[in-house]
């Protein structure tokens, strides 16, 4: 190049993003191959090229080229392994679009540029500096801040959507800074998109004002002791390692070894037949007839042009910068043509009708039984697994003779793929069940050997391994922790995998279960058969591995073959719906580490149980005889009935209501309302239902959960089952032991450490009060968890006037009743209960609350309001729960649904912000080198095992990985706080 040259980079990476979100949903209409992202780069390119030679942007290009990201890594995640960790995999109706926009650049006759190891910011910023060198001028197009480092007097941005040129002017009017501390200024403040971390606190206005009054980052990081504010002082020492290390990330490379040099950029007229072939192809009917009339091509040569732009073609394209995600693969060609062919015409629909007519698509496709197919051959297995590799997506799924993973045999396995076949105007699913260790005869008693004819299991599992753990494949599955460890017990980690009940739950929490047979007659119009009406039920049920091959065939094959419909129903409605966030950073990557948390399990004492079961029945016998001397007659305090009888029949206590079976109600409300005033009878036998249930639920019932080969319990965790995303364990139930009991405490003692280790129990302090802090944006609140206060105490000092110093016990726990109780939307009838003060007493305690903190009451109207405008709520990482009776006609449960939408952002938050920790857990473990385990997780508390000798090390390191869970994402105004202790073992830890 030389001087009066100009040469125009184009951000392709910036111009796919913004096209495939400007134009609505598009398809070809002769396959249903998506188009969108590519019609609007086309028109783009084209209204760019007509513009600049009508210098309608102020210059004509001599040279020009577009510069896409490629899909490798690059230098910076070798810097910083989290860099654009965060990302989320691109829209699915885009990735086939990828390769179709690179022919697209190639019939435009412009250079399409794109290096592995270096992102196309850096090949930009490498071109504008050699041209700048050369005496040109350079135009980017782009609107992207990272590239306005680059601008000069030589060097400007152009945004084409906005018809803006962006020169030395208007980046400082934007940022308060010239581009030549673009870079510290963005060092400083960080970027939560690419996961730069930057200076917590810092904004760019802050940056701009420190940058003027220092000059640059490092002399601000030298000098960072006259700092006046406190906060912004204290955060600025802490991370300057951060800031060193954000400032390399966000610099771009310059000196990139390019292998194109800028010689070959040099603009030639399109050659009009090579590009109406190409647009011809796409079915963009405008646009080829302005290229036409633009380069005079003659009506011959429209007619005879032609290109193949076909399915598979480059399909998978790269993983774009603007959004990938390492451990998801692309869909494949043939889902990502249902999803569009499913589609439809759909302009102007909304989410929900979009995939109301994509369930109407796939509900049309016949699910035929008589079609499904049993493999019991190598060759026919290998063949299908082929089939699967060609498409790029599989449904899998487990048959199996237990609901327990950790002791369930295989009995088989079924595949379901979207075949189109010679099909050209639809797709087909084809399904088939694998048996590997199905017997003979009737259940275990009556059973023999296998049955013959089946693959053994070994060999089958040989075949199968490869597709499982192939990440270029995406796997999908209902409810795949399960299948996940199934098939880690048989040494397979199945990597690349969607779950239709954890989308499904993102996208509907709230709006009813996510069990496959329901969300199949839901969207698809069809009931699957019941496992019943293979297995049997009662005195006949027999285990999976009894069933007739066919039977279980047409069972196992019609589950994936629906769940492979779901996730065509469901998946594209996540990024529709803006949810595609939560699904790839709160749900799916939680998949993994509570399987491996599953397996991993924890050791148990028997000998402390059976000591603290028989000091539990010699409790409830002696609360059994004060029962019994309070009633003035012998009755079983189990029986609702009795009890009933003898409390309102009997004693005539008030509140007493019948149930709609006659008998009176001995709820443990009922019960506590009762004890709340004064009556002993409730109490005990409230006391009593608590010792009896301890001990049947765990004293007993624990022995039975330890593993015949493991020693270990091994409890199952439900991602899928509260509407707020908190966990929920089962068999056994380990959320459930009360903590704030003697009791419950000692319970706790028989979870002990291995020989040689210890439990590290890591635990938030008040993390739903920091939320609130947080999202009610209260200043006192604020205030008080930054200066490390008490903050119950803080309360009732605010609310009575009580000095915090020398404050009474009694004072601080009210304060703490209605801190906690507030959240859940505490009735003054609920705090008089459990402070045991009367009702007026309690009310005015409330109103006194919202007085001293008023914008927890605008938080708790703005959450209604906006719940009964959009149906739903929303935590701080974006997380919905829907209440959709909230505005229903019967006042208890508009009241119900209305305190539940109240809790939910806050609850729900918590719970996102443990996940966040619980999913960077490992990893965290891993690079310092450390070989703690992540055993339990029980509301707002982590469970490590660890060695004797690292315990001291491992603390630290899980606290700051705790306390900074919800960073970068959301930049938390109140500090969260861990506390953390070792023991042998789970109480003395806590």
């Amino acid at each position: 190049m030389k001087k009066g040259d100009h040469l125009f980079l184009v951000d392709g990476s910036g111009f796919i993003f913004r096209a495939f979100h400007a134009i609505p949903s598009l398809s070809r209409k002769s396959d249903g191959l998506p188009v969108n992202a590519v019609s609007g780069f086309c028109n783009m390119l084209w209204k760019l090229l007509v513009d600049a030679r009508d210098t309608s942007v102020g210059v004509t290009p001599t040279h020009f080229a577009v510069i896409f990201d490629h899909s490798s890594k690059t230098f910076r995640n070798e810097l910083y392994p989290e860099y654009k960790a965060n990302r989320t995999a691109p829209p699915e109706d885009l990735i086939p679009q990828f390769g179709l926009i690179r022919k697209a650049t190639a019939a435009f006759n412009l250079p399409c540029i794109e290096m592995a190891g270096f992102e196309a910011d850096d090949l930009i910023a490498t071109y504008a500096r050699q041209a700048e060198a050369a005496g040109a001028d350079v135009t980017i197009i782009s609107s992207d801040k990272d590239l306005m480092q680059l601008v000069t007097k030589n060097v400007h941005m152009y945004d084409a959507m906005k018809d803006r040129q962006i020169s030395i002017p208007e980046v400082i009017e934007k940022w308060g800074v010239p581009p030549e501390k673009m870079i510290d200024l963005q060092a400083m403040t960080g970027d939560s998109t690419d996961n730069v971390p930057g200076i917590p606190g810092i904004g760019p206005k802050t940056a701009a004002q420190l940058l003027e009054e220092f000059g640059d980052l490092d002399t601000l990081l030298e000098r960072a002791e006259e700092i006046k504010q406190n906060k912004r002082r204290e955060n600025i020492i802490a991370n300057r390692e951060l800031a060193k290390i954000s400032r390399q990330l966000v610099t771009l490379r310059t000196d990139t070894p390019v292998e194109v040099p800028i010689s070959d950029f040099e603009l030639h007229p399109q050659d009009g037949a090579k590009l109406i072939a190409f647009l011809k192809a796409m079915e963009f009917n405008t646009l080829t007839r302005r290229v036409a009339e633009a380069t005079e091509t003659d009506a011959s040569a429209i007619e005879a042009a032609h290109v193949d732009v076909e399915w598979g073609a480059d399909a998978h394209g790269p993983d774009l910068d603007k959004g990938d995600a390492p451990d998801t693969p692309p869909p494949s060609v043939v889902a990502a043509k249902a999803a569009a062919i499913s589609a439809g015409d759909t302009e102007g629909f909304k989410p929900a009708d979009l995939a109301a007519a994509r369930a109407e698509r796939f509900a049309a496709l016949p699910i035929d039984h008589s079609a499904y197919e049993t493999i019991v051959d190598v060759t026919a297995l290998e063949a299908f697994i082929a089939l699967a590799q060609e498409t790029g997506i599989v449904c899998f799924d487990t048959e199996t003779t237990s609901l327990d993973p950790m002791q369930a045999e295989l009995a088989g396995f079924s595949l379901a793929v979207a075949d189109n076949g010679e099909n050209p105007e639809g797709t087909k699913i084809r399904a088939a069940y694998v048996p590997v260790g199905h017997k003979a005869g009737q259940g275990d008693l009556l059973g023999g050997g296998l049955v013959e004819g089946q693959i053994p299991l070994g060999k089958a599992l040989d075949v199968l391994k490869p597709l499982l753990e192939d990440t270029s494949v995406l796997k999908i599955a209902h409810n795949m922790k399960y299948d996940w460890l199934v098939m880690k017990r048989h040494g397979i980690s199945i990597a690349g995998f969607d779950d239709t009940m954890l989308i499904s739950y993102v996208l509907d929490a709230g709006k009813g279960g996510q069990g496959m047979d329901a969300l199949s007659e839901k969207w698809l119009g069809h009931k699957p058969i019941p496992f019943k009406d293979v297995a049997g039920s009662g005195k006949s049920a027999v285990t999976f591995d009894f069933v007739d091959i066919q039977r279980a065939t047409a069972y196992a094959a019609e589950d994936v073959d629906v769940t492979l419909r779901l996730w065509m129903v469901l998946k594209p409605r996540l990024a529709a719906e803006g949810l595609t966030r939560v699904y790839e950073r709160l749900e799916r990557p939680l998949v993994s580490v509570l399987a491996l948390m599953e397996e991993r399990g924890i050791s148990v004492d028997r000998q402390i149980l059976s000591r603290l079961s028989g000091e539990l029945a010699q409790s409830a016998a002696a609360l059994e005889d004060e029962i019994q001397g309070l009633a003035g007659e012998s009755f079983n305090p189990g029986s609702p009935k009795q009890l009933g009888d003898i409390l309102f029949g009997k004693m005539g206590l008030p509140g007493g209501n019948k149930t709609k079976t006659g008998q009176w109600s001995t709820s443990a409300q009922v019960l506590e309302d009762l004890a709340a005033e004064g009556h002993e009878l409730p109490r005990k036998i409230v006391d009593w239902r608590q010792i009896t249930k301890l001990k049947s639920t765990y004293t007993d019932a624990l022995p039975g959960y330890i593993h015949a080969e493991t020693k270990r319990v091994h409890t199952s965790y439900s991602l899928a089952s509260t509407t707020t995303g908190r966990l929920s364990s089962s068999e056994p139930n380990l959320q459930n032991i009360p903590v704030r009991t003697a009791e419950g405490r000692k319970i706790r003692t028989a979870f002990i450490a291995s020989p040689g280790h210890k439990l590290i129990s890591a635990d938030y302090s008040q993390i739903e009060l920091r939320v609130l802090a947080h999202v009610a944006d209260i200043p006192q609140l604020r205030q008080a968890f930054a200066d490390g206060v008490d903050i119950h105490a803080m309360t009732a000092s605010e609310m009575f006037g009580v000095p915090v110093e020398g404050m009474p016990g009694e004072v601080r726990r009210r304060a703490k009743a209605i801190n906690f109780g507030i959240i859940y939307g505490i009735s003054a009838f609920g705090l008089a209960n459990q402070l045991g003060i009367a009702r007026g007493e309690a009310g005015d305690y409330i109103k006194k609350y919202f007085e001293r903190f008023p914008g927890i009451r605008d938080y708790m109207e703005s959450t209604k309001a906006f719940a009964r405008e959009h149906g739903y709520v929303e935590t701080i990482f974006g997380r919905r729960a829907h209440y959709p009776e909230i505005k229903s006609s019967q006042p208890s449960l508009r009241a119900f649904n209305e305190r539940a939408a109240i809790n939910a952002p806050i609850q729900g938050s918590a719970a996102d912000i443990i996940r966040r920790a619980m999913v960077r857990m490992d990893e965290v473990l891993a690079t310092a080198k450390l070989g703690a385990q992540m055993l339990l997780q029980v509301h707002d508390e982590l469970i490590f095992e660890v060695e004797d000798a690292e315990v001291e090390k491992t603390i630290p390191i899980v606290v700051e990985a705790m306390e900074n869970a919800a960073f970068p994402a959301i930049n938390m105004k109140v500090p969260l706080k861990v506390d953390a202790r070792a023991a042998h073992n789970w109480d003395e830890a806590h």
